[in-house]
């Protein structure tokens, strides 16, 4: 007699295939490994960030923190150029004598003139030259590369050209004015013909940059409001008084803020003017900046002491300007 024997039901099988096998089963190592991977994931998107901006940091400390408190250090000590580790205390002594420094005030004065001198001329004709640039021109990619051009020339280069064309007897300059009568001028010796000849060369460098942060401003002023003016009958030079001039008011700050401190900082154009080529700004000091001043007291006399205490005044005289362009800015995003 046949026997029956009861066995388990098998699941059924897909439609053209065997049936489908359960998960892998990982081993130990595996595990272990795909853990460290994990671990080295996250650490990596913690710690790449600031492996990515650590070159800045690196390269700020050595060229602009420790600059800063070995200057400032330096400054409150007697030390000369010749051994700058041998160091003696001398307290404030390197600021007091600053008030008694006569050459100090007549760099101080030379940099406040030929700062007014190259600023308010320079911005104004940046000003004019972004609102022509701002009419659809033809070639207008071409001029804004022209304006910019002088800012990409060497300074030294442009020094020296800004030297042959000012000279006493066969410059430029003095040649052309000689066809309307006028006299050969002493640009290097007398002092405001001097100041003059330094901050054409500034004006120069910098008016086609400030020209393209004006024009950049404009294009950002919404055409509603030219629009809106010309219906009411307002003509081209009173749409640029009352409608650009008002919107440009921040940008026109921004400017005469850098342009100072660029001023206070004026070094290179100076030196290279000087016939001599020296740091002395003329042999009556007529163009000598505070830049070229520290510049002669720290590596011509080799007084780094002295130099460290002109830095610092030089600095706290841009933390001042600082100061007054955040008072006015503030004053005029309030007023607006």
């Amino acid at each position: 007699m046949a026997t029956r024997h009861d066995t388990a039901a098998a699941p059924p099988a897909k439609e053209g295939g065997a049936a489908p096998a359960g998960p892998p089963v990982e081993s130990p190592e595996t595990i272990r490994k795909r853990a460290r991977l994990s671990r080295r994931w996250q650490r990596d998107v913690r710690w790449s960030p600031y492996a990515f901006v650590s070159p800045f940091f690196l390269l700020f400390l050595a060229f602009g923190m420790f600059p800063l408190v070995y200057t400032a250090w330096a400054s409150l000590h007697t030390v000369e150029l010749t051994a700058p580790t041998d160091m003696e205390w001398a307290g404030l002594r390197n600021y007091t004598r600053i008030f008694d420094d006569e050459f100090y005030w007549n760099a101080a004065k030379n940099t406040f003139t030929i700062g007014i001198i190259s600023t308010v001329p320079q911005l104004m004709m940046a000003l004019g030259i972004a609102h022509l640039l701002n009419y659809k021109l033809r070639a207008s990619t071409f001029y804004r590369v022209v304006m910019l051009a002088p800012y990409a020339t060497s300074i030294v280069a442009a020094s020296l050209v800004f030297v042959l064309l000012f000279g006493r007897d066969y410059g430029m300059i003095n040649w052309f004015l000689g066809m309307f009568g006028v006299d050969n001028i002493d640009w290097q010796n007398d002092k405001w013909y001097a100041q003059f000849a330094v901050s054409s060369i500034v004006i120069w460098r910098w008016t086609g940059y400030n020209a393209l942060i004006y024009l950049a401003a404009m294009q950002a002023i919404p055409q509603d409001l030219y629009e809106s003016a010309a219906l009411d009958g307002a003509s081209r030079w009173k749409q640029f008084l009352h409608v650009t001039l008002p919107s440009l008011r921040p940008t026109i700050l921004f400017t005469v803020v850098v342009s100072t401190i660029g001023a206070s900082q004026l070094f290179a154009e100076p030196l290279m003017f000087d016939a001599n080529k020296g740091a002395s700004g003329g042999p009556q000091h007529q163009f000598q900046t505070l830049g070229l001043y520290m510049y002669e007291q720290g590596w011509v006399n080799q007084h780094l002491g002295r130099a460290s205490a002109i830095a610092w005044t030089m600095f706290l005289i841009l933390i001042v300007v600082g100061i007054i362009n955040y008072v006015i800015s503030r004053r005029l995003r309030a007023s607006s």
